[in-house]
């Protein structure tokens, strides 16, 4: 009793953290097939923060970021208890540059101590097409 209670609450707890993993994915599939509006200049007040760690799984955040000339200056992370706080490590692309947004997401940001992020603009994704509504012939036709 006690192994199939261990076996089913490890299962369970792998399901949560892989269903978390893809977190990332699943907004890039979205914006990827819907495509989003531009970004515009502005503190941007709901956006997703998706954190990678060294396995390329994902973690995502609430929070908010700053766009100046199309790039990202500075973001806000959201905790637990609702509070927004600056994110005080400095955070650049590839590049070496302030990070740039395509398409509703911005490019890989890193951070002098290896952390790597991405923020997600959620609000501009764009709606999904609206689908035709097919009918279903009757069969004395």
């Amino acid at each position: 009793m006690k192994k199939t209670l261990l076996v089913l609450s490890s299962l369970f707890l792998t399901l949560m953290l892989s269903a978390q993993g893809d977190c990332y994915k699943r907004l890039e599939d979205a914006f990827v097939k819907r495509g989003s509006y531009g970004v515009g200049d502005d503190m941007h007040r709901n956006v997703i923060i998706s954190f990678f760690d060294k396995n390329g799984s994902s973690t995502c955040a609430s929070g908010k970021a700053r766009v100046e000339n199309g790039q990202i200056v500075s973001i806000l992370v959201q905790y637990d208890d609702l509070v927004y706080e600056p994110y005080e490590k400095k955070f650049y692309n590839e590049k070496k540059q302030a990070p740039s947004i395509n398409n509703g997401i911005s490019d890989m940001c890193f951070t002098a101590d290896g952390e790597k992020f991405k923020v997600i603009f959620i609000d501009k994704l764009k709606p999904k097409q609206k689908a035709l509504k097919e009918v279903t012939l009757p069969d004395d036709l």
